[in-house]
């Protein structure tokens, strides 16, 4: 096998043995004819350079960041090269690489650089990060893109400088275009207004420079991109949905429209994200706009990166080493010396922590402007429904109804709905004990209304099913999807049209809706875009949100209330919003207010005070007890770590916390890394899952 002067932990760490001298190799001809390569191996303590020999017939190819095949451990590896040299410090023969096929460097040295730090600071190895960064090589799109470009990278068209219209609603918004413009790099945390295409929303009085209309968010986005490209940068944007990312690279078309935008999804296909990835890595492109994956796309000069609505869980990236979008374009943003912006209806907690430490600073509207903008937010009590009598346990109380009713004259209106399918979660009648499985234990649900009860783990139908606590056979309903829901308005407003948009619909996710009244029911983050905005919301099961055991159960709770409540037009056209179902008071209160700031303030203060995430740094150990317990036999202990648990989670496995201040995190996570190439070169039984900042802390 053949190392670089790194040491390997079976061999430096466990034998101390000296490093080796370097010496030249007899490349037959070929300049530079050592590869150091890393090797696409899951074991985490070959996370290091190896060195081969470069045959002339594949000199041509094998360049820094080609893709390459070797023999390794017995077996042909894909590898990437990082490094061409003349000499090595391996101790023999160097093996030959086995094959280069394309000289295509996928693999840029911005990108490799990221793709190291990503690591570090998530105690996984670079490869894991690799795979995430570059898309897999489809050789007849390579060809054809290559074959159809000349040799020289095309002159894109001068951009002129936004006037700033878009941004001038927000404090410090001109400002943030400006440095851009000058070819800066400022860090910002953006709190979007809501606004709607056509909508009418009056200037509010004593605002400095308002505009009438506040403008969408992916149009302000889209100027944030044209002040970057006039001083001749790139730019990068991730969004958390495909849909999103069609309205973004429809604005910029609005803007830009002699500007060629890349656009990365996954959804795409293989074929066309990587002719889209070869335009952006050739040059031919330099705005970017794309889901999670996209984040490492190799933009040349990139001077702008953008995350939107920064605490949707779908830019957590669900494979190891687990990293954040978020944290992804904050260490990009660091290592190139590019601008920063994190943008959202709502704040995240982290985004709060990265305001008050003064590496980004905020970007918000004046109250006034906030006022006119956004919808009004009822959220009745106890109290306020008191009057009602027993119709105020209702789940949808008479007020509701009467605004639905008044709403409708207006426009269509929207009601969002937590769970999706008819009776997602079903109980004994009598004795109110949940109704599980009597095969796996799993929840039973109702699908259809005089169906038959199915589980929701293991699909089997509860054909006699009987409650284990009192044997009676009745069921009632716990949570309402929502079907089930649509099917009540449907009754309460017959001659109104009703429209279900989720992903357990029959219809799936509706993406737009005409301004004509109708009822939409939706669950979170399936809402359609209503032509004008909707006249009102209801959001109903406020509560089950909010009670959820997670660590950001409210601040999710908020971030999915504000995302409806942004759909609907302002106060000044009559929108509003009304919360039902009792939810906690401070995240309800909060939306009441259109305060997320302020609300993420708190939080943060909250968790400070607890020594809960993001204030410190947290790193979960998952495996069986004899895992867990070994890895932290090997752990080399930090000052101030605390060790939280074993305690147990699932499928016989446990879950260790281990926790550290803020400015020890980036050493726990390598002595993490360590610990984790020790077990798998002592090739230790059972795997621990390890993830740092976990997003499901509960």
């Amino acid at each position: 096998m053949t190392s670089s002067s790194r040491p390997r932990p079976e061999q430096g760490a466990l034998l101390d043995l000296p490093p080796a001298a370097a010496a030249p190799v007899d490349g037959q001809g070929v300049e530079n004819p050592v590869a150091r390569v890393v090797v696409d191996v899951p074991l985490p303590h070959l996370d290091h350079p190896f060195d081969y020999r470069v045959p002339p017939e594949m000199a041509a190819n094998a360049v820094p960041g080609a893709r390459v095949q070797v023999r390794f451990a017995g077996q042909d590896r894909p590898a990437f090269v990082v490094e061409r040299r003349a000499d090595t410090d391996h101790r023999g023969t160097l093996a030959p690489l086995r094959r280069a096929a394309s000289p295509v460097p996928v693999l840029s040295p911005r990108v490799l650089r990221l793709c190291r730090a990503v690591a570090d600071r998530y105690a996984g190895t670079l490869m894991d990060v690799v795979r995430l960064a570059v898309p897999p090589r489809h050789a007849t799109t390579e060809k054809s893109v290559l074959d159809g470009r000349s040799s020289q990278t095309p002159v894109l068209p001068p951009v002129a400088a936004p006037a700033g219209e878009r941004w001038a609603s927000y404090t410090g918004g001109p400002a943030f275009l400006r440095h851009l413009a000058a070819r800066e790099s400022p860090r910002a945390v953006w709190t979007a207004l809501p606004a709607h295409r056509g909508a009418a929303v009056a200037a509010a009085p004593g605002s400095p420079a308002s505009p009438a209309v506040p403008a969408p968010w992916s149009a302000t986005i889209a100027e944030a991109a044209q002040a970057t490209l006039a001083s001749g940068r790139g730019v990068l944007v991730v969004l958390p949905t495909n849909r999103q990312v069609d309205d973004v690279v429809g604005a910029l078309e609005e803007v830009l429209p002699d500007e060629p935008v890349a656009r990365l999804v996954a959804d795409d296909g293989p074929s066309r994200r990587y002719r889209a990835f070869l335009r952006v890595l050739l040059g031919d492109v330099r705005v970017v706009v794309g889901t999670r994956a996209a984040a490492f796309a190799p933009v040349a000069d990139l001077g702008l990166v953008v995350v939107f609505d920064d605490g949707d869980d779908r830019l957590a990236e669900p494979r190891a080493p687990y990293p954040h979008t978020r944290q992804v374009l904050a260490l990009r943003a660091e290592l190139e010396g590019g601008a920063l912006l994190i943008g959202g209806f709502t704040r995240t907690v982290e985004a709060q922590l990265l305001v008050e430490q003064g590496w980004a600073h905020p970007v918000q509207a004046p109250r006034s402007v906030v006022r006119a903008a956004a919808p009004r937010v009822l959220a009745p009590t106890d109290v306020d429904l008191a009057r009602e009598g027993p119709a105020a346990a209702a789940r949808i109380p008479h007020p509701a109804w009467e605004l639905a009713r008044a709403a409708l004259e207006r426009g269509p209106v929207l009601v969002q709905v937590a769970r999706g399918g008819y009776l997602p979660v079903v109980a004994c009648a009598r004795c109110r004990e949940p109704a599980r499985c009597s095969a796996c234990h799993g929840p039973l649900r109702l699908d259809r209304p005089g169906t038959t009860p199915t589980c929701g783990w293991c699909g089997r139908h509860a054909v006699d099913w009987r409650c284990v606590t009192c044997g009676h056979t009745a069921l009632r309903a716990v949570r309402v999807g929502s079907s089930r829901t649509a099917e009540e308005l449907g009754r309460a407003f017959p001659s109104v049209p009703v429209v279900v948009s989720g992903a357990t619909a029959s219809h799936g996710v509706v993406e737009t809706v005409d301004d004509k009244p109708r009822l939409v029911v939706a669950t979170p983050g399936a809402e359609p875009t209503a032509e004008g905005g909707f006249a009102a919301a209801l959001v109903l099961d406020a509560a089950s949100a909010t009670s959820r055991p997670e660590l950001s159960a409210s601040a999710e709770a908020l971030r999915r209330w504000l995302g409806a409540a942004a759909l609907v037009r302002g106060a000044a056209e009559g929108g509003t919003v009304m919360l039902l179902g009792q939810p906690a008071p401070v995240p309800a209160q909060a939306m009441v207010r259109w305060d997320p700031a302020g609300f993420a303030a708190r939080e943060l203060a909250e968790r400070t005070e607890l020594s809960f995430p993001p204030a410190v740094r947290m790193v979960a150990l998952q495996g069986t007890a004899a895992a867990v317990r070994s890895m932290l036999d090997h752990l080399d202990r930090v000052d101030g770590l605390d060790v939280l648990g074993p305690v147990e989670v699932e499928d016989g496995e446990v879950r260790t916390l281990l926790r550290v201040p803020r400015r020890l995190g980036a050493e726990l996570a390598r002595r993490v890394a360590q610990a984790s190439a020790v077990r798998s070169a002592r090739k230790e039984d059972g795997a621990v899952r390890v993830q740092v900042d976990p997003s499901d802390l509960w």
